[in-house]
């Protein structure tokens, strides 16, 4: 059983899985920053002022903080921006597939070839 494991995690794409959760959570942590430390407050600054963390309603005892809410929106829509920009460059640089070879005559085809070359032979 234990070689069994190291055989599955020494695969590449396991390995390629740990790196890129590694990544995200990185790139995570970049852009929640861009996004709350730069974005938001110059959005802020251009509706007057306003602190989008501080943006909330009270409901009974409950409050709902969609001011933290709208942030994680633009967390996610950056984050979609630029995974999807990343995407698209890296499909730009592979390689089309070579197109598949025509396919031989089938074995029909080649007799009806035979057919046809002894009936020229006759006349």
């Amino acid at each position: 059983m234990l070689k069994e494991f190291r055989e599955f995690v020494l695969r590449g794409n396991v390995i390629d899985l740990a790196v890129a959760v590694v990544m995200g959570a990185a790139f995570t942590g970049i852009v929640t920053s861009l996004v709350n430390d730069i974005i938001m407050p110059l959005v802020g600054v251009l509706l007057g002022g306003v602190d989008f963390t501080t943006l909330s309603i009270t409901v009974g005892d409950a409050v709902i903080a969609y001011g933290k809410f709208l942030q994680a929106v633009v967390n996610f829509v950056i984050i979609a921006w630029v995974i999807f920009l990343i995407v698209k460059a890296i499909n730009r640089f592979k390689k089309p597939p070579a197109p598949a070879a025509p396919p031989g005559p089938s074995a029909e085809e080649k007799l009806l070839t035979e057919i046809r070359d002894l009936l020229k032979q006759q006349k």
